[in-house]
């Protein structure tokens, strides 16, 4: 199994066989998580810092349950208690980390760049676990790995991705990473939460009408409206965007029969989605994502860090 990256911060660094060697890798770690005891020694010494210098739930604790699950040491760092916040740079603080002889750091910044430096100053492995409104590729391999895992396969899928483009550090990898893998790529959004370039994503086509192209999705990807990123007033309401782009039960009549429903939350409900297509026992895969966090996290972790086999098995 051939994995010759040190560094998760740019999914288009990684090939379709990459990325499949990271999903199937899941899929190996599904059964650990499915064990009474959810442990495995196959990070065992190894020492992660996640340093989280912007706010974070979701990515945070599943980074900090995979790590636990593979036996590693954490060190959570960041926050109010970070040193930059006294005035020390960023330089300075990686390269005191380092000292500790640390063998990876798991990074989230508000400012776009920021892993890509730790891994030019620190000699560890680094992973972007987002960074500004550039990239969020670990976001993007849960995501592929919840579709993969219904689809079978992410080869000719029709993939729509609706809502707040401009500020979305998500589709900064996931539309690469679909088109990676074969995908056809369709971004919905009102003018106003489209960036001036939406070419530069690589989508095949842009449309502000979610109704025309919502028959021909076999993914409808629903971005969260970011209120604490939005300058000035996009759009007159939020009632108003949910009527033009929330998928609501109203809608589903014009999807196809077996379209997921993907989220990467968290949801604000009767905006994005109402709570009827949230739920959808069906076509939600929504909390299929945020396990997927966890699997695919102790995928990335173990093929960077050159995890032992024994350890994946024991």
């Amino acid at each position: 199994m051939a994995f010759n990256h040190k560094h998760l911060i740019d999914i288009t660094e990684y090939s379709a066989d990459d990325i499949m060697t990271v999903l199937e890798t899941a899929t190996r770690f599904k059964e650990v998580n499915e064990r009474r005891i959810k442990q495995v020694p196959t990070l065992k010494g190894v020492t992660v810092v996640n340093m989280f210098n912007e706010p974070s739930t979701r990515t945070r604790s599943s980074f900090e349950i995979a790590e636990k699950r593979l036996s590693a040491n954490s060190l959570n760092f960041g926050g109010s208690s970070t040193s930059t916040v006294k005035g020390e740079s960023l330089v300075d603080t990686v390269e005191t980390l380092c000292a500790y002889k640390i063998d990876m750091i798991i990074v989230r910044d508000k400012h776009a760049g920021v892993p890509r430096k730790i891994a030019d100053v620190s000699g560890a492995h680094v992973i972007d676990a987002g960074d500004g409104k550039h990239q969020h590729p670990t976001q993007a391999l849960l995501d592929l790995y919840s579709i993969w895992e219904v689809k079978g396969d992410l080869a000719g899928l029709k993939v729509g991705v609706v809502g707040d483009i401009g500020h979305s550090r998500v589709c900064g990898s996931l539309i690469p990473a679909l088109k990676i893998m074969g995908c056809d790529v369709t971004v919905i959004a009102p003018p106003t939460l489209l960036p001036a370039r939406p070419d530069v994503l690589g989508a095949d086509r842009v449309t502000t009408k979610l109704d025309e192209v919502l028959p021909d999705l076999d993914v409808v990807y629903m971005l969260r409206i970011q209120r604490e990123r939005l300058e000035g007033a996009p759009y007159p309401s939020l009632r108003e965007y949910n009527m033009l782009y929330g998928l609501t039960k109203e809608r589903e009549p014009l999807m196809k029969p077996d379209a997921l429903i993907c989220h990467p939350g968290p949801i604000n409900r009767g905006v994005e989605l109402d709570s009827y297509m949230a739920d959808h026992p069906k076509r939600s895969v929504i909390l299929d994502q945020v396990y997927a966090g966890i699997l695919t996290r102790m995928a990335e972790m173990y093929l960077l860090l050159g995890g032992s086999e024994d350890g994946l098995t024991a």
